[in-house]
């Protein structure tokens, strides 16, 4: 950036802040090429506790195979489900 970023307005309001970002780029007052990435390790995503009707036998063999890879079922049925969404 050529020139100097501009201070950032103070505001009374959130609502007033909300209207300001509304009308203005902050690269008017941030140096973007100065950011640097940000890692945050600890955040989890959202989940969401569901209940799924499965017949015995197709929740006995998803544990099995569970158990032949040392993870919970839970995870594998999740990582099967990712597989084949992004299969598609």
């Amino acid at each position: 950036m050529n020139k100097r970023p501009k201070p950032l307005p103070t505001f009374a309001t959130e609502a007033a802040e909300r209207a300001y970002w509304e009308s203005h780029d902050s690269s008017e007052h941030l140096d973007w090429s100065q950011a640097q990435k940000v890692a945050l390790p600890n955040l989890k995503p959202t989940t969401k506790t569901i209940s799924l009707r499965l017949p015995q036998h197709l929740l006995d063999s998803i544990k099995v195979a569970a158990n032949a890879r040392d993870v919970p079922y839970q995870s594998l049925i999740k990582v099967w489900l990712q597989e084949k969404l992004h299969s598609h």
